[in-house]
């Protein structure tokens, strides 16, 4: 029997730049090939406050392929190939959270390993209290809470964190412990 023509548009799967512990391009390969063997790629994070200093928090959907319904950083994504850290980011923000024109800080670059899902991850934070426009595809929920209130909730459960975002944020909390800031939204 003839199967019925799939009413969903082909995608075409996303390719990555694989890169050496030094974060040099060494080649390119699909999603899935680099997330299954586990290559080295690139990856960026961007922390969202509002202007009281709560950091958006996202909950990731019930569809991710890595992590699904973890905790995670207010938006974050891989690099296409040949794309920049610094292209990335606002990209992410506007696909994720609707959110474009956002001044970023770029705060550090963590090498890939384990503990960054074998990402070379760069991390940038602002400052939006716009309206979102949340990609249910991407997240399935997501507000706006305390480092205090985040930290205690990863206290009590920390199997429902992204361990990407916990590397980022205990290493955001050690830096800025104390700390002010105001990025121009």
């Amino acid at each position: 029997m003839p199967q019925a023509p799939s009413l969903k548009p082909h995608v075409p799967e996303e390719i990555f730049d694989v890169v050496d512990e030094q974060d040099r391009v060494i080649g390119q390969a699909p999603r899935s090939v680099v997330h299954a063997r586990r290559l080295l790629h690139r990856a960026v994070h961007v922390f969202v406050f509002d202007s009281r200093g709560a950091l958006l928090l996202q909950l990731r959907s019930a569809t991710k392929d890595e992590y699904p319904l973890c905790y995670t950083s207010s938006a974050s994504g891989h690099l296409a190939a040949g794309e920049s850290y610094d292209q990335a980011a606002p990209r992410e923000l506007e696909e994720e959270l609707g959110l474009s024109g956002c001044a970023l800080d770029r705060l550090h670059k963590f090498p890939a390993g384990p503990e960054t899902s074998m990402e070379h991850t760069v991390l940038y934070r602002t400052v939006a209290d716009r309206r979102l426009r949340i990609d249910r595809n991407e997240i399935a929920a997501a507000e706006f809470r305390t480092l205090d209130e985040i930290a205690a909730l990863l206290a009590r459960e920390p199997e429902k964190f992204s361990p990407c975002f916990v590397t980022l944020l205990t290493w955001y909390r050690e830096e800025f412990s104390g700390s002010e800031f105001r990025v121009s939204d």
